[in-house]
């Protein structure tokens, strides 16, 4: 929404409003928009054509082209074989499959989301051209003259019908979220385990790490959507509204899930075995109060349904899920009752202002997930410690866990472990928990050197966040650590952890195949950045050079220079601090999109390109997308300042992409 107001009065205003599906709302919204002589523009998306029709007149989007159609198709179905084909991306790779494929394009109809669906299908079967015939033939006739939404449909379950039994089971478990809710990839994850959804199939691997597996399998088959966080990582996801109504048809259909929304889509059937409630209207209160809740398994409720839901939580008997992530709680008399709950395997309580769990939590002795983050909690209880298959505990920083957490051996994830001086035996029961994949540490007491060997005996760990709130610098703390081979993520950056990387016995290219890191070290040197750039996977480095904070001065000659070949897959670079000036050679980084560093006026002047200005190599990094700049003006005059501004917004401007550049500043500069 764009708004232009003088005087508290809107003049000008543009609004975008997506996804209408009846004509009443519409007016609804129109009603609240004014009506003026110099300007405004509405757009509304729908997909009903008469509903189009009413709001204003029809604009109907263009298919792809056949070409177009065909370059997503083969980008989706070949990947990374593709990669290097830069000007036939329409042709088919394999040219026993181009008749076919052509053909299964024809019922697609140039949809985008058709096209995607069906390429997700076959990029899952093998690159043969009766079974691609075979998906052709089941699609069914007539679809190309008339993608409707219904047909659109027939696309959307015949990739439904093609998947194996569990991906289906945890597919449908997606209609227990919100249309365009941001579902959490963890929180996903663990509930499908919760329900028993996931198996053991491969020794060696994780009950999570299975789920993990389920979970990108959908994303393959174009089922979900993924989210990513600035490491290209995927941390949550999202359903296409298409695709999440076919998923709340079929839950509908087998009554899988009962969802009370307030719009009359929950399933006839008495019995409810899942249950959303999205919505705490008196009408839905009534209705939880009159269904029959003894086979209720999973329970997600949402903020605005947090009363409707308290008032029936003890008539059930056999749940295994629940989440209140994000209800207030803080008016519940006791939350002793959740004690009665003897089958509950996740129970989700991140941000709902509670102050305390009851003692009687140690009933629930088949718990596997407890998330508390998020609240005003200083203290677990004492019986926590006597949950032996807990493998997921959220907690807060500053929440104090009672002696005894060693004897949780089945954890895998543990997220946040507050460490004080008064606590630090805590150090040696945390090297008991040898399945740990995930921790997070917070440490508001003095450095301990047992640290270092009790992450010795993690050799599972695949996340390892340190946080420093001591506000103490540790030299060197982690310089002896050997990281287990498996490690993905390596975050410490508040404290001085590694005095300098290529020192360190943890860093070996050999062994850390996938890693994003962010750390903070003494200095930074030509080894760092060869040994940094060799990893073969790295596609997240934040770092803090922080030698003058600690009283030692590096002299700084030259520049560090990022030769060709190195950091092959990053895509985000932070170097902050004591930091000599960044030269990027010709095939360095190939992928990186952010580039956010600090450079001293002072010390870059001394790099000189080919035409005599300033040269740091910006052209040479083709992905390039955003550049955050942080000059330090020290020693330098205003002059020499605007100066450098000026050859960094011409490397900008020449570069092929023409990336956003940000944060130049000169206030500071000396006038002389």
């Amino acid at each position: 929404m764009l708004l232009l107001v003088t005087d508290d009065i809107i003049c000008r205003y543009l609004i975008v409003i997506d996804d209408i599906w009846d004509i009443s709302v519409w007016k609804m919204i129109r009603c609240a928009l004014p009506d003026n002589d110099i300007g405004y523009i509405i757009v509304t998306t729908t997909r009903i054509s008469d509903v189009a029709e009413k709001v204003g007149g029809a604009y109907k989007l263009k298919p792809l082209s056949l070409n177009n159609s065909r370059e997503l198709m083969y980008k989706i179905i070949f990947g990374n074989e593709n990669r290097e084909n830069t000007k036939d991306k329409e042709i088919c790779l394999d040219e026993e499959l181009a008749e076919v494929s052509n053909k299964i394009l024809k019922k697609c109809a140039g949809v985008p989301l058709a096209i995607i669906t069906m390429a997700s299908v076959l990029a899952c079967k093998a690159r043969n051209e009766m079974e691609w015939y075979e998906v052709y033939n089941s699609i069914g006739v007539g679809i190309e003259n008339n993608l409707d939404v219904g047909n659109m449909r027939k696309i959307l379950s015949f990739s439904y019908y093609d998947m194996a039994s569990h991906l289906k089971t945890c597919l449908l478990y997606l209609s227990m979220f919100p249309e365009d809710y941001k579902i959490e990839k963890d929180r996903l994850i663990w509930m499908w385990i919760a329900e028993g959804f996931v198996q053991y199939v491969k020794q060696g691997k994780s009950l999570f790490e299975h789920g993990e597996s389920y979970f990108n399998e959908l994303i393959n088959r174009g089922m979900i959507q993924p989210i990513y966080n600035q490491a290209g990582m995927i941390y949550e996801c999202r359903v296409h509204d298409m695709v999440l109504g076919l998923i709340c048809s079929l839950s509908n259909g087998e009554n899988f899930v009962t969802t009370l929304n307030g719009l009359g889509h929950g399933s006839p059937s008495n019995m409810i075995r899942r249950l959303s409630v999205q919505n705490g209207n008196e009408s839905q209160a009534m209705t939880l109060q009159t269904r029959n809740l003894q086979q209720v398994r999973s329970v997600v409720a949402f903020p605005d349904a947090t009363a409707s839901v308290v008032t029936v939580l003890r008539s059930f008997r056999v749940l295994r899920v629940l989440d209140l992530q994000d209800c207030d709680l803080s008016q519940c008399c006791s939350l002793k009752y959740l004690g009665n709950l003897f089958h509950l395997r996740y129970l989700g309580l991140c941000n709902t202002s509670i102050t305390q769990l009851p003692e009687e939590i140690v009933n629930l002795q088949l718990l596997q997930i407890l998330d508390v983050w998020n609240n005003k909690m200083y203290c677990l209880p004492s019986t926590i410690v006597q949950l032996r298959y807990l493998m997921c505990l959220y907690i807060d920083g500053f929440t104090r866990v009672p002696n005894g957490i060693g004897s949780l051996t089945s954890l895998e994830e543990l997220t946040f472990l507050g460490i004080y001086d008064s606590t630090v035996d805590i150090i040696e029961e945390l090297g008991q928990l040898t399945e740990l994949r995930v921790l997070h540490i917070v440490l508001f007491g003095e450095w301990n050197d047992k640290l270092v060997e009790c992450l010795h005996k993690l050799k599972k760990l695949k996340y390892l966040y340190i946080k420093d709130r001591s506000g103490q610098l540790n030299i060197g703390g982690l310089d002896a650590w050997v990281a287990p081979p498996n490690l993905q993520i390596l975050n410490t950056r508040s404290g001085c952890w590694f005095t300098t990387l290529s020192a360190s016995a943890w860093m070996n290219p050999s062994l850390l195949q996938d890693l994003s890191l962010s750390t903070t070290v003494r200095e930074l040197q030509q080894d760092d950045i060869i040994i940094l750039g060799s990893l073969p996977a790295l596609r997240y480095l934040n770092l803090m050079i922080v030698g003058e904070d600690l009283g030692v001065h590096n002299e700084i000659h030259g520049e560090c220079i990022v030769g060709a070949g190195l950091f092959p897959s990053l895509v985000y670079c932070q170097l902050w601090g004591n930091v000599a000036p960044i030269v990027f050679q010709r095939g360095a980084m190939p992928r990186l999109r952010t580039l956010d560093f600090r450079l001293s006026v002072q010390e870059v002047r001394g790099i000189n390109g080919r035409d005599g200005g300033i040269d740091l190599g910006l052209r040479n990094l083709p992905s390039l997308q955003k550049v955050w700049v942080h000059l330090d003006p020290e020693g330098a005059n205003k002059a020499e300042v605007k100066e450098l501004e000026a050859e960094l917004t011409r490397a900008i401007k020449i570069h092929p992409n023409h990336p956003q550049l940000y944060g130049i500043q000169d206030e500071d500069a000396d006038d002389e």
